[in-house]
C-alpha cells in the first residue's frame, strides 16, 4: 500500500499515513453495525466505483481559498443541516443554488470581493448525535443519524451499510444535475433578476436587492462597452462539502490520484478524498490524539474544523501544525461557533492564538453563527434570528478590532418558506413553528432570513469602505 509520511509536530514525532491509519486510533461517533458482512460488501463496492469529484477541482478550491485567507475573497458556506435522500430532485437542488447566488450576488455588491461558493449538499447525509438513543411515543429506538446511516422513522433506526452506496449515488445524482444547471444557465450573472425571490416579500429586502441588481448590471454595460470578455460570467463555481464523520465511507473514497500541481516530468500523487471538494471536522470529533484527526491530516483536500466554547486555544496551534504542517495558505477553515452569548468572551483568544504564531495570515476564519445558538421552545429545536445575528455581528466587530479577517459564514438554510427559525423582518414567533417545520435535524434560516443575514454582512463591508475612503 502506498503510504503518506506527516511530520506530527503536536506529539513531537513522525508517524506513516494511510488511508486506514484512523483505525489504530480512538474513535467517537462512530457507528457499531451488526451485519459486517454488509459493511464489507457495501465498503468494497464503494471502491470500486469512480470518484465523485476530481483532484483538479479540489486543488482550484484551494487555490481560491487561499485568496479567501489572504483577504481577497469571501466564503460562502450553506445548505441543510441533515441531506435527505428525498431532497435529490430538481426543485429542491435549483432552490438552494439559487439562493446561494443571491446571496453571493449581494456579498459581491456589499463586499467588493469575490465569492467562493461552497454548498452543503451532495454528501451532508451524517449527523453526530448527543445520545445514541431517543424517545418517540412512549418507545426508546436508536438515534437518527442521518439517511448514510439509518432511516428517520422509528421502524427504521437499524443501522442499514446498505445505505453507504445509496448515498454515493444519491451525492453523485444531486452534483451531477448541480453541474448540469449551472452549465445550462441557471448561474448567468447578465440575469441575475431570474433568480426569483420566492417567497420574500419584504419590500426593503427585495429593494436591497434591486440595488444589487443595478450596481451588477453597471458593471456589465461597463465590459461589454470596453470590450472585455465576459463568458466567465454566465456561469460559476459551486464547491460540495459534508461533515466528514463516517470515516468508513471516507476512505473509501479516498484515492491514490495524480497531483494536478505536479509538474508532468515528476508525475507526482497525493491523496484525495473524492467524495466531495471540502470536508469539515465536526466539535465531537477534533481530538488531537483520535481517529478524525489522524484521517484529516493524510488527505490533500482543504479542510474545516469546527471551534466552540470547549475549544482550548493551544489546541488550535496543535490541531494546524498536525493537519497543515507546509502552512498552506487557505488548507484549513477556522468554523467558529460559540452562541451569542459567548462569543465576545471566547474568540478573541482563539485569534490571538493563531494571528501570533507561524500561521498568521494562512487559515480562513469562518463563523457559524447557528450551531451555538440552538435552543428548545417546548420540544421543537429552534433558533433566534436575533442571536444569529448577533453572533455574526459580534464576530466582524472582533475581527476588525484584532486586526484579523472574517473570510466567511458557514449557515445552515434552505430556499423553502421554512418556520423553523424564530425572529427575522417577518416576525416569526414560537406559535409560527408549527406552520412550516420540515427540518428533520436542526433548524434552518428559510431565504428570507438568509438573504437578511447576507445584507448585514454586505452593509458591514460597505460601512468599512466608506469609512476607508474618507480617511
Amino acid at each position: 500500500m502506498s503510504t503518506t509520511t506527516t511530520s506530527l509536530e503536536a506529539n513531537g514525532h513522525a508517524s506513516v499515513w494511510t488511508p486506514d491509519s484512523w483505525r489504530s486510533k480512538p474513535i467517537k461517533q462512530c457507528p457499531e453495525y451488526p451485519n459486517k458482512e454488509g459493511l464489507a460488501k457495501s465498503v468494497s463496492e464503494l471502491k470500486r466505483l469512480p470518484p465523485i469529484v476530481h483532484p483538479r477541482e479540489i486543488v482550484r478550491l484551494k487555490q481560491h481559498l487561499r485568496d479567501v485567507a489572504q483577504g481577497k475573497a469571501f466564503l460562502l458556506q450553506g445548505g441543510d443541516c441533515a441531506e435527505l435522500f428525498d431532497y435529490c430532485e430538481p426543485r429542491a437542488i435549483e432552490s438552494k443554488i439559487k439562493l446561494l447566488l443571491q446571496m453571493s450576488l449581494v456579498l459581491i455588491w456589499g463586499a467588493d470581493k469575490r465569492v467562493v461558493r461552497i454548498g452543503r449538499m451532495a454528501g451532508q447525509y451524517a449527523k453526530p448525535r448527543s445520545s445514541p438513543t431517543e424517545v418517540i411515543n412512549g418507545r426508546e429506538v436508536p438515534s437518527f443519524r442521518g439517511d448514510i446511516l439509518n432511516g428517520f422513522h422509528p421502524d427504521e433506526r437499524e443501522l442499514d451499510p446498505s445505505r453507504l452506496v445509496k448515498a454515493y449515488h444519491y451525492s453523485a445524482a444531486t452534483l451531477n444535475y448541480i453541474r448540469a444547471a449551472i452549465s445550462s444557465g441557471i448561474a448567468d450573472l447578465s440575469r441575475p433578476l431570474d433568480w426569483s425571490l420566492g417567497h420574500v416579500r419584504d419590500p426593503k429586502l427585495k429593494a436591497k436587492y434591486q440595488e444589487a441588481v443595478d450596481f451588477l448590471k453597471e458593471m456589465l454595460a461597463f465590459m461589454n462597452t470596453i470590450g472585455a470578455e465576459s463568458d466567465k460570467l454566465h456561469t460559476v463555481d459551486l464547491y460540495t462539502s459534508h461533515e466528514g464523520l463516517l470515516l468508513e465511507y471516507e476512505e473509501a473514497l479516498t484515492r491514490l490520484l495524480e497531483d494536478p500541481t505536479s509538474p508532468p516530468s515528476e508525475n507526482r500523487k497525493a491523496y484525495y478524498d473524492t467524495s466531495a471538494h471540502f470536508l469539515w471536522i465536526g466539535d465531537r470529533t477534533r481530538q488531537l490524539d483520535h481517529a478524525h484527526v489522524e484521517f484529516f491530516r493524510g488527505i490533500e483536500n482543504p479542510i474545516g474544523v469546527k471551534v466552540g466554547p470547549t475549544t482550548p486555544a493551544e489546541d488550535l496551534l496543535a490541531l494546524l501544525r498536525t493537519l497543515n504542517p507546509k502552512r498552506e495558505p487557505g488548507k484549513i477553515t477556522l468554523i467558529t461557533r460559540y452562541g451569542a452569548s459567548k462569543v465576545a468572551s471566547l474568540l478573541p483568544a482563539h485569534i490571538r492564538a493563531v494571528e501570533d504564531s507561524e500561521y498568521r495570515g494562512t487559515v480562513v476564519w469562518q463563523c457559524d453563527p447557528m450551531h451555538g445558538n440552538t435552543q428548545s421552545v417546548g420540544n421543537i429545536k429552534t433558533r433566534r434570528f436575533s442571536d444569529i445575528f448577533s453572533e455574526l455581528q459580534q464576530t466582524l466587530r472582533i475581527h476588525k478590532e484584532q486586526g484579523s479577517y472574517l473570510g466567511g459564514v458557514h449557515l445552515e438554510l434552505t430556499g423553502d418558506a421554512v418556520t423553523e427559525c424564530l425572529g427575522g423582518s417577518e416576525g416569526l414567533v414560537e406559535d409560527d413553528l408549527s406552520t412550516n417545520y420540515t427540518t428533520f435535524c436542526d433548524p434552518r434560516l428559510n431565504e428570507k432570513q438568509a438573504l437578511e443575514l447576507a445584507f448585514l454582512i454586505a452593509d458591514h463591508y460597505r460601512s468599512e469602505r466608506r469609512k476607508a475612503a474618507s480617511d
